[in-house]
């Protein structure tokens, strides 16, 4: 009964068209990209968007390969798109759970992503290297944020494309931290190199995340 006044899974083009267009928006205000480089993990991170939104209100082409190949009993509707609770058997309140953990990553994610552009502007101006800040607990905040976002999406709305993107992804932006930490390095010498030994590269030590928690209480 409860299934019959769900919303049907995908048909909402419009929507799709919006929410692509908003988070292609934050990707290239933030990301700024200039280098070939640079537009090219943009450009897979545009994927994975169109990929995701596409799915989520567009046409739900895991769910239909799910369905249709291997004969899992996935009614179409929008609540079984959390497919990890779904496929799991937690029925609406571990979408809910799927929901709110993926929220609160992409949450974080876009913080961090939105944040550390704000300290790379600002030190970009004044030509110096940023090591306060974010940039305090680890080097490539923003990446890391990117990086928090996607698992955010997959583990919300996970689909085959997003899930094949996802370490691609990965990769290219380690590839592309590590470029740039060579541009860095010829370019604020021993200083960067100082930095580079006492702050991580993606994720912040544990002894900086109990700091931070001590200060914030």
């Amino acid at each position: 009964m409860e299934e019959s006044h769900s919303i049907a899974l995908g048909g909402q083009w419009g929507a799709a068209v919006v929410m692509v267009a908003l988070v292609s928006w934050l990707i290239f205000r933030t990301l700024a990209p200039r280098s070939v480089k640079e537009w090219r993990n943009a450009g897979l991170l545009q994927a994975f968007v169109i990929a995701l939104y596409a799915e989520m209100y567009g046409f739900p082409l895991t769910v239909y390969f799910l369905t249709s190949i291997f004969g899992l009993h996935i009614p179409w509707l929008h609540s079984k798109g959390h497919l990890w609770a779904t496929l799991l058997g937690y029925d609406e309140l571990g979408a809910l759970l799927e929901m709110l953990v993926g929220y609160v990553l992409v949450f974080s994610g876009v913080c961090l992503l939105f944040l550390g552009w704000k300290q790379v502007y600002a030190a970009q101006k004044e030509d110096r290297l940023v090591t306060t800040g974010l940039y305090g607990g680890l080097r490539h905040p923003q990446y890391t944020g990117i990086f928090l976002a996607l698992l955010g999406q997959l583990i919300h709305w996970p689909t085959i494309i997003t899930l094949l993107l996802f370490p691609v992804i990965v990769a290219a932006y380690y590839r592309l931290a590590k470029k740039e930490e060579r541009t860095l390095a010829e370019r604020f010498g021993a200083d960067f190199e100082d930095y580079r030994k006492r702050v991580p590269m993606f994720f912040p030590r544990w002894s900086t995340v109990r700091a931070l928690v001590g200060q914030s209480g």
